[in-house]
């Protein structure tokens, strides 16, 4: 009875002992991470916390938090009529550019992969431009500028499709689809830029291998060879067109306005930086961004589930 007593305390010594000599032995490595890790803890992990605990309270920074517990979060789903129309555009966003935007980012770097090395490297740089052109919603301006003067109306008259110029920017019915275009052009970089990084990462055998194992065609190849070997780059892709299309708010407040006409191009980020910039109700603005975290979080855990099924 006793010796069973005693054997989990020495093994719980033990294994404390093992783990700071594993820690000993790799410090080197630990002190190299600990910069990106304190920055991380600092300015990501908590600051959420810090979020969750805000949103239970009435903040506005002029006065210390009042505790409310779910008011703002019952304000917000049942009474705040424009946060409705903001998470139905958002999700709208979210559902059309998040898997086209991805499953083009794929099929243009399945198929430049293909290309010469050279030719290779000038369409990557092509194609990943416009992530990081930053003035390049002052194009788009002019692009769907209402009046004869802009590219699209002068085009469209032209060909006599339209007989008065149409007023892009301010219309309702065409306020989200000028976003959805603009967001679709500007979001392929990143996720390209991975999908090439892990095609030049497949190894070359596996081809081989798999028309002895009975591959017959390039589909085949996709399938069983080339998206299984690359799996954590569509998995960052897929986090990074998720983050990218709930977090749309440049473009809208950039092409239709801060805030659009009747709210049309109005998205869950335009709305947190509405009260958390404008208003300074951080408070209710912390219960927007605890509900857009859940929501990234849910669709993230969603395409990991379905990513896990490539190749099988």
């Amino acid at each position: 009875m006793q010796a069973q007593l005693i054997q989990p305390t020495i093994s719980k010594k033990t294994r404390r002992e093992l783990f700071w000599r594993e820690v000993k032995k790799h410090k080197h490595s630990y002190i190299l991470m600990a910069p990106y890790v304190i920055l991380f803890l600092t300015f990501t992990v908590i600051p959420v916390f810090m979020s969750l605990g805000i949103s239970f309270t009435s903040y506005d920074l002029l006065q210390p938090p009042r505790y409310i517990g779910l008011d703002n979060y019952t304000k917000l789903l049942l009474d705040d009529d424009v946060f409705i129309i903001a998470l139905k555009n958002t999700l709208i966003l979210a559902v059309v550019t998040g898997p086209v935007s991805y499953l083009l980012a794929f099929v243009f770097a399945w198929l430049i992969n293909e290309l010469p090395p050279k030719l290779r490297a000038f369409m990557t740089l092509i194609f990943y431009a416009p992530s990081i052109s930053g003035n390049a919603f002052l194009m788009w301006l002019i692009i769907f500028s209402g009046d004869i003067h802009g590219y699209l109306n002068a085009f469209l008259m032209n060909m006599g499709i339209i007989d008065n110029p149409i007023l892009w920017l301010k219309d309702t019915n065409y306020i989200i689809w000028v976003i959805i275009i603009v967001q679709l052009w500007l979001s392929l970089g990143v996720s390209f830029l991975a999908f090439i990084a892990g095609l030049q990462s497949v190894d070359k055998t596996l081809f081989e291998a798999g028309a002895i194992d009975g591959v017959k065609n390039r589909w085949q190849e996709l399938w069983y060879i080339t998206l299984p070997s690359m799996k954590p780059q569509l998995l960052f892709g897929a986090v990074m067109q998720i983050t990218t299309s709930l977090a749309i708010a440049e473009v809208s407040m950039q092409l239709v306005g801060f805030p659009s006409v009747q709210y049309a191009g109005h998205t869950i980020v335009t709305h947190l930086i509405d009260y958390g910039s404008t208003r300074f109700e951080l408070g209710y603005a912390s219960a927007i961004a605890t509900l857009l975290f859940l929501i990234m979080m849910g669709a993230n855990l969603l395409v990991r589930n379905i990513l896990r099924k490539v190749g099988e």
